[in-house]
């Protein structure tokens, strides 16, 4: 089964959506409010970036801002707008998904003003081809991959993307092509500072299956998928490690990320970690 776009009704109950969302769903919102000011409508006409990272980011409580390019006002004006939609984000899973409110922690917002890079990259960093989300640096074991997405572009142009086909079935065509996990390999590469934390049974294998998808060009080119395109001024929602997505095109867009607790789902069995776990016979190590 590809991934479901599921179109949220403005004033909809939030009903069953986090069981959708959990599997496998993409939540699209056509018309949530997010005004732009007058003066932060130049964030959108052009790209307030220097041009070292792809995108703008801000992080943690005191919500630095990375990344960015322009006068100290207009710097700070990016800022409080980064963190306005952080706002925005943390309100919609509160009215939306509110069992995951007291539970979601934000990670960091970004500001993507520019076009998919479409220069010939390495398969590992070419993210239009089909993938789930996981971190090399950043164990997250236990924790689930949350993001808010909107479109912001001025021009009418879409964010587009393709989705795949449901992670069990995926995960039934690569698991069995993966290495094994070494304890003794995580707990180096934790020491040694090359990851933040020691890596999970979890992490090691969602890496794998991160660069087994990209690298097999058969599976990229026939594999279940659809094209998606996401329109000005709507918000999507989906759990990243778990709905294969590649992103095809696109410029000025805003993203939150989120970490929930696995314990936190509906129905934690609906996990990319359960998925794993039932489909070895056994509980990953941690």
């Amino acid at each position: 089964m590809i991934s479901p776009i599921r179109r949220v009704a403005p004033g909809e109950t939030p009903g069953s959506l986090a069981r959708e969302l959990e599997a496998g769903a993409v939540l699209l919102f056509p018309d949530l409010p997010f005004p732009f000011s007058e003066f932060e409508r130049r964030f959108t006409e052009q790209p307030f970036a220097d041009g070292k990272a792809k995108n703008v980011n801000i992080r943690g409580e005191a919500a630095e801002l990375r990344g960015a390019a322009g006068t100290p006002e207009e710097q700070e004006a990016l800022r409080q707008l980064l963190i306005r939609y952080r706002g925005f984000a943390r309100d919609l899973i509160g009215t939306y998904l509110p069992a995951y409110r007291d539970r979601v922690s934000l990670a960091g917002t970004s500001y993507r003003p520019f076009d998919v890079d479409r220069r010939k990259l390495s398969w590992r960093r070419d993210d239009t081809r089909l993938h789930v989300d996981a971190f090399p640096s950043n164990p997250i074991g236990e924790k689930r991959i949350l993001r808010v997405f909107r479109n912001i572009n001025p021009a009418g142009e879409p964010r587009r993307w393709r989705v795949g086909e449901d992670f069990g079935s995926m995960a039934d065509k690569f698991l069995p092509r993966l290495p094994g996990y070494s304890p003794l390999s995580a707990r180096l590469l934790a020491a040694l500072r090359i990851t933040k934390a020691k890596r999970s049974e979890y992490d090691h294998l969602m890496l794998h299956l991160h660069d087994a998808l990209k690298q097999d060009e058969t599976y990229q080119a026939s594999a279940p998928q659809a094209d998606v395109e996401f329109r000005p001024g709507e918000t999507w929602v989906t759990f990243s490690d778990l709905v294969m997505h590649g992103a095809m095109g696109g410029r000025y867009m805003l993203e939150q990320t989120a970490y929930l607790p696995v314990a936190a789902q509906a129905d934690p069995a609906l996990s990319p970690q359960r998925i794993l776990a039932a489909k070895l016979g056994r509980a990953l190590r941690t």
